[in-house]
């Protein structure tokens, strides 16, 4: 079976192999253009998701089980009271780049054709919003002009605000390769922290955060005094002028001030941009989750322009999606401030839906964006919300106020595949839904490539594709005749009619020759980048290639740089935190959270600083560490990371209240966006940062996933057999014990000395808790302790050893660097001190860094510092 990974926008293809009940073998589509067989740890685990543990697998109301008729029928009747009392814009949906086009389709179909407004708004706007408006202003539409195989035909790669090595992995592992095929390729990093990505740089600008608009109208003022502008090109642009003037302030002297930079460096990025005849530039959450997130896209967007970098072979703007399916969204309107298929709230398109939807209305004005969502949901004007596959209680800025705000909403719908999310705990209706592996339908991945996600597992329980949920509800509400599909192919169909009608070549997004498809052409669709229609019947790889643009007239549009807005610290938060990803997770953690090798490489939330703030600060390595903003606090151990920029921390994005007790990042953030665009600006936040004071620090082992209590810090990994939890309280560490589980029942194994204490708790033979506490945190054998609830030691002396903590024999692996094959840091350093001196050697004895190859930036890192610590 060939499917797409449900993960990032690379969109990569998978082959499944099903192996019975929750079970898959999984591995990369060898043909796929996206991927070609490569798969990211996360993708290569993807068989290890389809457990049915904590699945949603029957509608409740009011936490009640009940029959999913009744549970639509009280959908739709909340929806309609609401409706009929308040009128249509008292009612939002809230979607996520996880779900498919069909689904995105209906429900923006039922939101903006049938209910009559546009509130219905997604997650995607905290990941891309800011390049959808940065393509459409330049460009006329949004679509991105690039694709992959440009990364091969570049003669130098820009990446800004993207950790492509951790966030896209099969790309940048794309790049490497193309890299190493032909070294004299140059690439170039933009970003404050020196990152994994960094690895393959030639040249890193580990600029001021915020400063990246200035930087590229900087360029742009380059190219004019240096011979970079492409005059063929001037007769495609329009608002040249004012753009150039804008840009003439920033002289190098100025820029390399304002980005902090040394005038050498901003001269030889420069210099390579300006010399060079082929450029692509990839951007990623650097760039677009900021206040000016859309002016910082139209920069770059400028200098591609006037150099006539674009719609050429290894050459254009490229904005990375972050999400699988967040740019099926933007082709079916799932944004608030968008109509279906690329239209636009202006009367002659609304009116062109309308008709083709042959709806009793039409939203005519933009709804509520994310932020403004919540917002009015905060105010009571909207009351009643449905939330599809997303978690906005964690995601969202300001995240103690999203959950105030959704405690107190008359009406609250969640369409979820988890039984317990930090969001679905607000909700009135629970609706199961369909996951990976059970839906079918289509995706569109970063390079406009519309993919087949195809089902190979049956449905749980009463678990039903979102939209089939959707069109029930519709039906519900008295519109059956335009909701009336009983195959998700009949919905693409459609979508794809309405790409083509009335077009004319007016919108970028065509796939009408996809319109009249049969369910079986359909379900064995190959992988195809739009437009796909009369000019192009097998589609098109890059646009723009014959200079004609979107706009009315044709041409492209330049955009007047703006004065950048940064954070700025204070005396009480005199830090500036950044957020992002780390290597193994996704989102929220509600999929990868789930599978214990994913949770191998980084087990717990962090905060990252540079060892001399460290210093300041008095935070050795190790330690718990307390962060606090004015909208909140959170707590994580504290890591040293001298790739940071003195004065800067960085928190990852995952955490929530299902996997550690109070680091949520999110509501640390505050709720700033892009005017533009209403994108959030999540990357720069003031805030202060502490010791957490802890009498003691431990790990529990335990069968169930029952939180602890009266801690000052927790976190949980789960792992084969049991879940393991990082503990800080205070007091006795015996009493909290006690507390916290009734041993009554159980054979004791005790060991108490001085500050340490030891306790393992056995039923029947079996472990059923394992219990390490010291005043600093013990150092075990994590792989000893697990392995011992799968399968219990007999020998008296295993069992003395369980207690210590350490096998009686064998090397603790240590912190795992290679998920994929399960590669310690103290297995590698061991390699490396018997003579493996290259990652090539390093992979032929222990296999790391041979599948996905994410984890070789950290092992050139420790092989770095072996040849250090030698000299």
């Amino acid at each position: 079976m060939k499917t797409t990974c449900p993960y990032c926008g690379v969109g990569c293809g998978v082959s499944v192999t099903p192996q019975g009940d929750e079970q898959a073998q999984v591995a990369g589509d060898l043909q796929h253009p996206a991927n070609f067989g490569r798969l990211c740890v996360k993708g290569a685990a993807l068989g290890d998701t389809l457990k049915k543990d904590g699945r949603l697998l029957y509608p409740q109301v009011n936490q009640q089980r009940v029959s999913m008729d009744a549970a639509l029928e009280a959908a739709a009747n909340g929806l309609r009271e609401i409706i009929e009392q308040h009128g249509p814009q008292a009612v939002a949906f809230y979607g996520s780049g996880q779900l498919l086009t069909e689904d995105y389709y209906v429900a923006n179909k039922l939101m903006k054709g049938f209910i009559g407004a546009a509130n219905i708004d997604t997650n995607s706007r905290l990941c891309m919003a800011s390049a959808v408006v940065g393509y459409k202003r330049a460009f006329g539409a949004d679509a991105v002009p690039c694709c992959y195989e440009d990364f091969e035909r570049a003669d130098v790669v820009i990446l800004v605000g993207s950790n492509a090595a951790w966030a896209h992995p099969v790309a940048y592992q794309r790049l490497v390769k193309a890299k190493q095929q032909r070294p004299e390729m140059q690439v170039i990093v933009i970003d404050p922290r020196r990152t994994a990505t960094c690895d393959l740089a030639d040249l890193h600008l580990a600029l001021r955060p915020g400063s990246d608009s200035v930087l590229f109208a900087g360029l742009l003022n380059w190219l004019v005094e240096n011979n970079g502008v492409d005059t063929r090109m001037l007769a495609h642009l329009a608002d040249v002028e004012p753009a150039l003037l804008a840009a003439r302030e920033w002289d190098l002297a100025r820029v390399a001030a304002h980005c902090d930079l040394e005038p050498e460096q901003v001269t030889a990025f420069w210099q390579l941009f300006t010399s060079s005849q082929r450029v692509l530039t990839l951007w990623c959450m650097g760039v677009n989750q900021s206040v000016s997130g859309s002016d910082n896209n139209n920069a770059i967007i400028n200098a591609h322009l006037l150099s006539g970098k674009v719609g050429l072979p290894g050459s254009g703007p490229f904005s990375l999606t972050g999400q699988p399916n967040a740019m099926g969204g933007r082709e079916v309107g799932g944004l608030a401030n968008q109509l279906a298929a690329h239209m636009n709230f202006n009367d002659a398109d609304c009116d062109r839906l309308q008709r083709f939807w042959q709806s009793p209305t039409i939203a005519r004005q933009p709804g509520l964006t994310a932020v403004k969502l919540f917002d009015a949901i905060e105010r009571g004007d909207v009351k009643a919300v449905w939330i599809m596959g997303t978690n906005p209680a964690v995601s969202m800025p300001e995240g103690n106020r999203i959950a105030q705000a959704l405690a107190k909403c008359p009406l609250v719908i969640v369409s979820d595949v988890l039984a317990q999310t930090d969001t679905s705990a607000f909700a009135d209706i629970l609706l199961p839904a369909l996951g990976w592996g059970e839906k079918n339908g289509t995706v569109t991945n970063s390079e406009r490539r519309i993919s087949r996600q195809r089902a190979f597992a049956a449905a749980p329980g009463d678990a039903k594709p979102d939209w089939w949920l959707l069109a029930q509800v519709a039906q519900r509400l008295g519109f059956a005749a335009a909701f009336g599909w009983t195959h998700p192919a009949q919905i693409f169909r459609e979508h794809a009619a309405l790409s083509g009608f009335e077009n004319h070549g007016q919108r970028a997004f065509d796939i009408s020759g996809l319109a009249q498809l049969s369910d079986d052409g359909w379900d064995k669709l190959r992988p195809i980048q739009w437009p796909v229609n009369a000019q192009h019947p097998d589609g098109c790889a890059r646009l723009f290639s014959d200079r004609r643009f979107f706009h009315p007239d044709g041409k492209a549009r330049l955009l007047p740089s703006a004065e950048t807005k940064t954070v700025t610290v204070n005396r009480d938060y005199p830090l500036l935190m950044n957020t992002g990803r780390v290597r193994d997770q996704w989102h929220t953690m509600t999929r990868t959270g789930a599978v214990p090798r994913l949770m191998q490489h980084c087990d717990e939330p962090f905060v990252a600083l540079h060892p001399q703030d460290a210093i300041a600060y008095g935070l050795p390595a190790g330690t718990l560490a307390r962060v606090q903003s004015v909208h909140g606090w959170i707590t994580a151990r504290v890591t040293h990371d001298s790739g940071l920029r003195r004065g800067e921390l960085f928190v990852p994005m995952h955490w929530n209240r299902q996997f550690s007790q109070q680091s949520n990042v999110d509501m640390l953030v505050a709720a700033l966006c892009c005017p533009a665009s209403g994108q959030p600006a999540l990357k720069q936040t003031a805030v202060r940062i502490q010791p957490l004071r802890v009498d003691w620090q431990g790990w529990l082992w335990q069968r169930s996933d029952q939180a602890p209590k009266n801690l000052r810090y927790w976190a949980r990994a789960p792992q084969q057999g049991a879940q393991r939890f990082v503990l800080g309280g205070e007091g006795s560490v015996s009493n909290w014990l006690a507390s916290h589980t009734d041993l009554t029942s159980m054979q004791l194994q005790v060991a108490e000395g001085g500050q340490d204490y030891r306790l393992l708790a056995w039923r029947n033979g079996a472990l059923q808790l394992a219990f390490y506490a010291a005043s600093r945190l013990p150092h075990l054998d994590h792989a000893f302790i697990t392995a011992a609830f799968q399968a219990a030691p007999t020998r008296a002396i295993d069992r003395h050893s369980l207690l210590a903590g350490q096998a009686a024999q064998g090397d603790v692996a240590g912190r795992i660097i290679c998920s994929c094959f399960s590669v310690g840091e103290q297995t590698i350093l061991n390699a490396v001190a018997q003579g493996c001196r290259s990652t090539q050697a390093l992979g032929a004895k222990l296999k790391c860094g041979t599948n996905c190859g994410s984890c070789i930036p950290e092992l050139k890192q420790l092989l770095s510092s072996c040849v250090t610590e030698e000299s």
